[in-house]
């Protein structure tokens, strides 16, 4: 039984999503303490009212719209975002545009194919090399 065990969790990589959560949380809270300690901090500064997070509509009432919470929310997000993608541009590099696609179109039936074809998979047509 162990075995079998051990064997559904190497076949279904359950071993890799594991590390996967692991370190998406890290990078969650890496990216939470920039967000939170070094940006927000200078949007508070520059903001004309200090409190504008405690912000509500009505003032007074029994049913107070805290729209100050949700645009604090909002730029978090925005801004966590906007790390998150040039974090990902940074370690995933885009391939190079001076690069050759590795398919090409059969001018015959217009199918995509190995640029390297001599002869198209689909329709058998005979093509010239390039």
């Amino acid at each position: 039984m162990i075995r079998e065990f051990k064997a559904f969790l190497i076949k279904q990589n359950m071993l890799a999503l594991a590390i996967a959560v692991v370190i998406g949380a890290a990078t969650n809270d890496v990216v939470q303490g920039l967000v939170n300690d070094f940006i927000m901090p200078v949007i508070n500064a520059i903001s004309p009212t200090k409190a504008w997070q405690d912000l509500r509509f009505p003032q007074t009432g029994a049913v107070q719209f805290t729209y100050g919470h949700f645009l604090s929310v909002l730029l978090k997000f925005a801004i966590v975002g906007f790390i998150c993608w040039r974090l990902t541009l940074l370690f995933i590099k885009p391939p190079k545009s001076d690069e050759k696609p590795a398919t090409r179109e059969c001018p015959f039936c217009r199918q995509n194919i190995d640029a390297r074809a001599t002869r198209c998979a689909y329709c058998t047509s005979a093509l010239a090399a390039t």
